[in-house]
């Protein structure tokens, strides 16, 4: 990443991933005591971090007691819904489906404040570029886990379930690669943030540094079909981007967790799985 930020766009690298690993990946999260357990009980930690959460670490937020039930409906409506800007009032809606238990817009807003402040969930922050077009910019936030092992055990499903269901798979997919980049950002004095206007373009992730240098990435799980969709909105954007008033991007990268190498197309986009990333 601090090559790519400082002009050397000459990717290189071999993946060692497959779809299998990276689906445990996904469930075993980043947790340290995790990383040299073995898989069943490396799967544990999650689920033992969620129950530690619903039972009482979220009650330290705010020292207001809440009722566990609730806290389980709200943790899995948010995992069902990480990725998109949805409000409140549609994660209140969503419960009300689909687990026929009454739940205000206010009550959800405490909770995930609660949910915030121990740093389970954190949402990113919308990018606001200067643009040549008078595209509107929506600027709601997008709803992320800190880590997508709490994803998955609050819906309480596995690697194989993940297998099974490769659409579900690509969006938590997307949070283990957000958690990843918000960490290299971090150490590259930057912010991640998301893009959307009003003409549906998006981008998942805008790596800001404090010296106005940018790099937007989409998330892809893989195949060509999608990197090529991946790459089609990336120089989308970079082709509405108003170079007189800003930088242009450093770098247009698709991130994507199935492929055997990192490489350059030919049209400038960087295709780089996940386990060729680093700093």
């Amino acid at each position: 990443m601090r090559a790519l930020f400082g002009g050397n766009l000459n990717v290189d690298g071999e993946n060692s991933l497959d779809l299998d690993k990276l689906a445990f990946l996904v469930c075993r999260g980043g947790w340290p005591q995790a990383v040299d357990l073995n898989k069943e009980p490396a799967l544990q930690q999650a689920f033992d971090y969620f129950d530690a959460v619903v039972k009482s670490d979220i009650n330290r937020a705010d020292g207001i007691n809440k009722n566990p039930e609730r806290v389980k409906r709200i943790m899995k409506s948010y995992a069902r819904n990480q990725g998109t800007q949805i409000a409140n009032t549609v994660i209140a809606k969503d419960i009300e489906a689909n687990e026929s238990l009454l739940v205000n817009e206010d009550t959800v807003h405490s909770y995930i404040e609660a949910l915030k402040k121990i740093f389970v969930v954190e949402d990113m922050p919308a990018w606001n570029p200067n643009l040549r077009s008078k595209t509107a910019i929506r600027t709601s936030d997008t709803r992320y886990y800190v880590d997508p092992s709490i994803a998955t055990a609050s819906l309480g499903i596995g690697p194989e379930d993940l297998i099974n269901d490769l659409s579900t798979f690509g969006l938590f997919f997307e949070t283990l690669c957000v958690r990843d980049l918000r960490v290299y950002a971090q150490s590259l004095d930057g912010c991640v943030y998301h893009y959307r206007d009003s003409s549906n373009l998006e981008c998942d992730t805008v790596i800001h540094l404090r010296n106005g240098c940018y790099g937007l990435i989409e998330i892809k799980l893989g195949g060509n079909d999608l990197i090529n969709e991946g790459a089609k909105n990336l120089i989308k954007l970079k082709d509405k981007i108003d170079t007189s008033k800003m930088k242009s991007p450093s770098f247009l990268m698709v991130l994507i967790g199935v492929g055997s190498y990192a490489y350059r197309r030919e049209d400038g986009v960087l295709v780089v799985p996940i386990g060729c990333l680093k700093n």
